[in-house]
């Protein structure tokens, strides 16, 4: 049974630690499950002492360690230490997005807006390489990015645009990132937190309302940097899409038979590998699996993710090129 009382998580710690004991070479994931447990016991004098006892036995992660103990210090009432602990990791600037995830959320708890956002930058310059695949870890950096510049009302740059094209949800993040309601998810006003229920319902409504319209018949566009990053992670996929320029080609051969046919509410939807990866887990299907594709465009299409087809001979063209679509794939129409 999942621990929900403060008893409950102490006495789950405790088991973990035991279990370290015995299995010493399993020590630091069990003890850090052991320290989690604890924080969320309210014991965090007994979750900062596990964290010393894991730093001091040269652990395969320091940083993330020291990370999470600088959370826990500033929460209960240790901010200068918990402050120069943040401050070497930031020096130390580690390859690895965790632990710059933890301290700049730390500092975001804790109404450290500004240099919330100066970690989350420097992380983003030192881990993203230009022209390289996003991973899951350094897409959680942009988000988190995304949202604190939101809260701080700075505009939109090239990372929040990216964030914004990564992410996978129904709502787009500027508006799960509006601090109006971040601030009412965490206001303890009544009349704030009924409004937000209100404003989820009202959201929840247009979700079922988008849902039991009809949908297009929806062809899949992944864009050059998705497509390549999906063949260098699923090869098998090749043989669907032999180039770039061959699956722009054949999203308009397709659309156009289909509407020769006589099929009515075309569409496009732009794929993503995260998105596509989240949709195989939910499925329980290998992502590598060319059967999952048009059910994958199906899904995106049902959650009112599609773009119309044919667009206007004036309008940018589906393909993104930025060529009006009389001059790009509708040209020869």
């Amino acid at each position: 049974m999942r621990p929900d009382t403060p008893a409950e998580h102490i006495a789950e710690a405790e088991r973990l630690i035991r279990t370290a004991t015995r299995y010493p070479e399993d020590q630091e994931p069990l003890l850090l499950q052991a320290a989690a447990h604890l924080e969320l016991g309210d014991a965090r004098d007994r979750a900062s002492a596990l964290y010393d006892q894991l730093l001091a036995s040269s652990p395969a992660d320091p940083y993330l360690i020291k990370a999470l103990q600088a959370a826990n210090l500033w929460e209960y009432g240790h901010e200068a230490e918990a402050r120069a602990l943040i401050q070497g990791i930031r020096a130390a600037a580690p390859a690895d997005p965790a632990p710059w995830e933890v301290i700049a959320e730390t500092l975001e708890t804790h109404d450290e807006l500004t240099a919330s956002e100066e970690c989350f930058t420097e992380a983003a310059t030192l881990l993203i390489a230009e022209n390289a695949p996003l991973t899951q870890a350094t897409t959680a950096l942009l988000t988190g990015r995304h949202r604190v510049r939101r809260l701080l009302g700075l505009p939109h740059d090239e990372w929040d645009m990216v964030a914004d094209t990564r992410h996978i949800g129904p709502i787009p993040l500027d508006e799960l990132h509006d601090p109006k309601r971040i601030w009412a998810l965490g206001s303890d006003d009544p009349a704030e937190l009924r409004a937000e229920i209100a404003r989820l319902r009202a959201e929840l409504g247009d979700r079922r309302a988008a849902l039991s319209r009809p949908f297009p018949v929806a062809i899949l566009h992944w864009p050059a940097r998705e497509l390549a990053e999906l063949l260098t992670s699923y090869p098998t996929l090749a043989a669907e899409y032999p180039s770039h320029a061959a699956h722009l080609a054949h999203i308009e051969s397709s659309l156009r038979a289909l509407a020769a046919s006589g099929t009515t509410n075309l569409g496009i939807v732009t794929a993503s590998v995260p998105s596509y990866e989240a949709f195989a887990a939910s499925e329980k299907t290998s992502p590598a699996s060319p059967s999952l594709l048009p059910e994958y465009a199906t899904t995106l299409a049902a959650r009112g993710k599609a773009t119309p087809w044919p667009p206007t001979p004036n309008t940018p063209c589906w393909c993104t090129s930025g060529k009006p679509y009389a001059e790009c794939h509708g040209s020869t129409l």
